[in-house]
């Protein structure tokens, strides 16, 4: 992942993309659309791409499913990685807004929100909020990796691994 979304590596999307999509196979009812997770102008600008787009592409194309881009991302906020969860909330708590030219689209469907880490919950938590705002039946995420919680030093989990 970290390839993909610091390293330049955007042909590791379709690989990625195609495993997302066979765990949201159960979840892509008829008339299910596909949403990525946005992220800042400033990131797609330095990264060339949003990491999370190129998934939900991948998602959409394997599902037979429309991407239609639901959420905006207004702001230019911090970045998520080095925050505590309480932290990651508040950063997110606004940061994503509907799409006025898409709002219809959204109505009463299933959306499956397509981001590339889950790591707290904030980032798909904030959007989902906005999204049942909006008017979707159900969200269901879908995420490539999920980041385990830091153990402390002593922590029993941290000698296992």
């Amino acid at each position: 992942m970290h390839a993909l979304k610091y390293g330049g590596w955007s042909g590791l999307a379709p690989f990625m993309g195609d495993a997302i999509a066979g765990a949201l196979a159960p979840d892509a009812a008829p008339g299910s659309i596909v949403v990525a997770v946005p992220t800042t102008r400033r990131r797609e600008h330095e990264r060339g791409y949003n990491q999370a787009a190129l998934l939900a592409d991948r998602v959409a194309a394997r599902l037979g499913t429309p991407r239609i881009d639901a959420l905006l991302r207004p702001g230019e906020g911090a970045s998520q990685t080095d925050l505590a969860p309480d932290a990651r909330r508040e950063n997110v708590r606004e940061a994503f807004a509907g799409n006025p030219e898409v709002v219809d689209a959204i109505s009463g469907r299933h959306v499956l929100l397509v981001d590339d880490v889950l790591t707290t919950g904030a980032t798909a938590g904030a959007a989902a909020v906005v999204l049942s705002g909006a008017g979707a039946r159900s969200v269901t995420l879908g995420a490539f990796a999920r980041a385990l919680p830091t153990a402390a030093p002593g922590d029993a989990r941290a000698r296992a691994a």
